[in-house]
């Protein structure tokens, strides 16, 4: 994965408009006779920053027929880069699932453009479960392919762009976290368009498990890649052996270090377990640990065992572990390991695979 497609946490994650700058708003003038000038004339301090790119070359859609900036004129758009494993990403679902159902009926239309980071994300398959899982209703175009990435010069995920119904791109919002931004702006355009009733609270939607904001105060671990192109703070003896075969043996991880156990084959995205009982400890500072795993080529549950700190994480399990740090792989897709209950502190973390053939890509951290 080149250095251009990264993704962005709430810490990182910033407020701009195409280089332009963040965008300011202005109050709607108060609600008034249908009559009122003021309330005809109001326009949104959003920046024009030029036409809504083409929406072609994706593989497939989901949940729509395709769609392309002409049909879409007339209404507000809101275009959401994601890939469905990204952390970052998935903790904005909420707030794209309500904004969606918010606004829709007052002329909003939201597009999720699904473009993958890993080789699995382009499964179409892998991308309509997790659309059912995170229970997203409104478009998504399958950018397997970066096609509509390329044609509006994306970097990153989670990014925003919000267009007017006039089709020109006002805001361009990057990361996690600035959903009172996104929101005012949609509201902004929503007015300009006449729909003066689209102002007022924001949301506040539920989240819950994953899609859960971080605990930015207490985070002190941040992404880390498993497969050989992109893998740091890797300690073992010899260090990673590149697409063979290989016997681990586990070091012990400073905070932040990482290490394997057992016979592993190390590709470029991913690791692949070749035997029954090995594992990956990680030495980590967060409230959540999540890692993305598949049951490998086979796609034969693949069940593990997860220590904390040498015993069982007990209250401070994931969403996919038991109490007894039990779970399976059944699919891939990101797994919630820990959520520490009490006050944030630093552990070692320690995955045991009781089967073989898992698929191991990426930790991540809440």
């Amino acid at each position: 994965m080149t250095s251009m497609l990264k993704k962005l946490s709430i810490a990182a994650g910033v407020c701009a408009a195409l280089g332009v700058g963040v965008a300011t708003f202005t109050a709607l003038p108060a609600a008034s006779a249908a009559g009122d000038k003021s309330m005809q004339t109001y326009r949104s301090d959003l920046p024009k920053l030029g036409p809504l790119p083409s929406l072609a070359g994706a593989s497939t859609w989901l949940n729509s027929s395709p769609l392309d900036a002409a049909q879409v004129r007339g209404k507000v758009v809101l275009v959401d880069f994601w890939t469905y494993s990204c952390i970052n990403c998935i903790r904005t679902l909420p707030h794209v699932r309500a904004w969606a159902q918010k606004y829709r009926d007052k002329g909003l239309v939201v597009i999720g453009v699904h473009t993958p980071e890993f080789d699995f994300e382009k499964d179409t398959g892998n991308i309509s479960k997790a659309i059912a899982r995170f229970k997203l209703d409104y478009p998504i175009a399958v950018d397997s392919d970066h096609h509509i990435w390329d044609a509006f010069h994306n970097n990153a995920w989670p990014v925003f762009y919000i267009a007017d119904a006039q089709g020109q791109v006002r805001a361009r919002i990057v990361g996690e976290g600035n959903y009172d931004k996104v929101e005012k702006a949609i509201q902004s355009l929503l007015a300009e368009a006449g729909k003066h009733n689209a102002m007022g609270a924001l949301t506040a939607p539920q989240a819950n498990d994953e899609q859960a904001s971080p605990d930015i105060a207490h985070l002190g671990s941040g992404e880390t890649y498993v497969g050989y192109a992109q893998a740091s703070n890797f300690v073992a003896r010899g260090g990673l052996k590149e697409d063979v075969a290989h016997d681990y043996v586990a070091s012990t991880p400073g905070l932040n270090e990482w290490s394997f156990s057992g016979n592993w084959t190390v590709g470029a995205e991913r690791a692949s377990l070749n035997r029954a009982g090995g594992g990956i400890v990680y030495r980590f500072s967060a409230r959540d640990l999540h890692l993305v795993l598949g049951p490998g080529a086979g796609g034969s549950p693949v069940r593990f065992q997860v220590t904390v700190d040498g015993g069982a994480p007990g209250e401070n399990h994931g969403t996919d572990t038991d109490a007894n740090g039990k779970g399976v792989v059944t699919e891939t897709r990101l797994y919630q390991l820990v959520r520490q209950t009490g006050p944030v502190k630093e552990h070692t973390f320690e995955i045991r695979f009781l089967d073989p053939g898992v698929d191991a890509f990426a930790f991540t951290f809440g």
